[in-house]
């Protein structure tokens, strides 16, 4: 087993000057690579990234060092790093004349919605920065690890629920999973004391060199299954990236749960409830399962059921099994593998799903809240289109629209006044040159990017919501200018309006 670098304060504090100093940043690595090379690294392509790393300086160094992970002359190191630090803690190792990164040491772009970026590094497994386990091919190992207890650095799903996480200020905050510490490092922004936990005690060494070396001391780890390290502590905000992949063994421990189907997640949700403080937020990402003869809806809800917590569920894609299988074989690197191997490998996976009566997997994100309410609201939802990110704002304010409507019966609703909701827009539908719409649409073009239908009462209603009268005073008006009965009017009104409060379109005022 490989030996990771030594998190050594005083010289991770000169490793981290030295690393500013170079511009070793977000910002400075697209500047010098520019967005096509920067872009091309994403998707582990390296050719632009070497052609744009040949003049020598101190950043060009690094990114060749750590991201690219080619040798580099000892002097040229010296001059980026202090490079007998980073040999003697094991940061880096000799060949001969020249030094080789143990790590890879991703520059990131640390945001926090309502605060300025800041400057942070992730720490991995060479070759899995990005592309799974696949970064280092078949049958292979990071630099002597065991494909099994690979950790990796900042992907497509951290960076999804980075920014679907709420933001606000809180005392005590959970990253479930840690990995590398990426969600750990959002949160150590916002919370006062966070906690990271995972299975894999490699991970934990990484997260905590991702943590030290980006600056944060209000962090500890935990080592453990799922909510076994934290069983006596209560969070106002746990985040979750878990091995999520519903697989038919457990080859991977930053992927594979080692739980039959989709139970892990489950467990995640049914779990969280007795970990969450008055108010705190659970939000994960998930995989489940579509089983023949079974409402996926009414699975999810099955999770739910019971837990005193306020549920927002999106179901963002559906695989079909092959797809899925697909995935997973690239992303193990199995598809390098001889062809025999390889088909043995994915007929593994296609049985356990014909057994399971599995005929598709369902991505998506879960929030949960400890909202105290004695009815829950409860939101299972498909939303295959576009979204604005971030999107934690957006669900905090979801959350806060809920309550508001468990606390407002339809007298109160049209008691209360409301402001249409910034860049909404309307947009009319019909046949050309016809003298009316057929439909009128609301579009938001924020956050869910939701559109719905509404009648020229909803229309109306929603373009003079400017917070000056109450919901009922403006459909009085409405109802003398189409003379219309003003009682039946407000008596049909209600359920009209909790969609467009629910959804975004109008906020209540205060």
């Amino acid at each position: 087993m490989t030996t990771l670098p030594a998190p050594d304060p005083a010289r991770l504090a000169r490793l981290r000057e030295a690393l500013l100093a170079a511009s070793y940043t977000a910002d400075g690595c697209l500047d010098l690579l520019g967005p096509t090379a920067y872009a091309a690294l994403a998707r582990s392509e390296a050719v632009p990234a070497l052609r744009a790393t040949r003049g020598g300086t101190a950043l060009e160094t690094l990114v060749r060092l750590f991201l690219l992970q080619q040798p580099v002359p000892y002097p040229a190191a010296a001059v980026a790093l202090p490079v007998d630090d980073c040999l003697a803690d094991g940061w880096l190792t000799r060949d001969g004349e020249q030094v080789r990164a143990t790590v890879d040491v991703r520059p990131y772009a640390n945001e926090v919605a309502g605060q300025e970026s800041a400057d942070a590094w992730v720490v991995s497994d060479l070759g899995c920065a990005v592309g799974g386990a696949g970064g280092i091919g078949a049958g292979g190992s990071a630099a002597g690890v065991s494909r099994r207890e690979l950790v990796l650095g900042v992907g497509g799903a951290s960076t999804t629920l980075a920014n679907l996480a709420v933001r606000r200020p809180v005392r005590a905050a959970l990253d479930l999973g840690t990995g590398s510490g990426v969600q750990a490092l959002h949160a150590a922004r916002h919370a006062q004391q966070v906690t990271a936990t995972d299975l894999n005690p490699r991970a934990l060494a990484f997260a905590r060199l991702t943590l030290a070396l980006s600056g944060f001391e209000n962090t500890r780890t935990a080592e453990g299954s799922l909510f076994e390290p934290v069983a006596d502590q209560r969070f106002d905000l746990i985040v979750s990236n878990p091995p999520f992949v519903i697989s038919p063994g457990s080859r991977f421990v930053y992927r594979d749960g080692g739980m039959a189907g989709d139970q892990l997640c489950r467990s995640l949700v049914r779990g969280a409830a007795e970990r969450l403080a008055r108010g705190g937020y659970c939000q994960l990402l998930a995989n489940w399962q579509h089983v023949k003869g079974e409402d996926w809806h009414d699975r999810l809800a099955g999770w739910v059921a019971g837990t005193g917590l306020d549920a927002w569920v999106v179901q963002r894609e559906v695989q079909d099994v092959a797809q899925y299988a697909e995935l997973w074989l690239r992303d193990g690197g199995d598809h390098l593998a001889s062809r025999q191997a390889y088909e043995e490998r994915y007929a593994e996976w296609l049985d356990a799903f014909e057994a399971a009566e599995v005929e598709g997997i369902g991505f998506g994100w879960i929030t949960l809240r400890a909202s105290g309410a004695e009815q829950p609201t409860v939101r299972i939802e498909e939303w295959p289109h576009p979204v604005e990110q971030p999107l934690g704002p957006h669900i905090e304010q979801w959350f806060a629209r809920q309550d508001f409507l468990r606390d407002h019966d339809d007298a109160a609703l049209l008691a209360a006044r409301y402001l249409l909701a910034d860049e909404v827009v309307q947009e009319q539908v019909g046949a050309p040159g016809a003298d009316d719409p057929e439909h009128v649409v609301l579009r938001h073009n924020r956050g869910m990017r939701r559109a719905t239908k509404v009648d020229t009462v909803g229309a109306g209603f929603a373009g003079v919501c400017d917070g000056t009268l109450a919901a009922g005073q403006i459909l009085d008006a409405i109802a003398q200018l189409l003379g219309e009965d003003r009682v039946l009017l407000r008596d049909r009104a209600p359920e009209s309006l909790r969609l467009l409060v629910e959804q975004g379109f109008v906020t209540p005022v205060g």
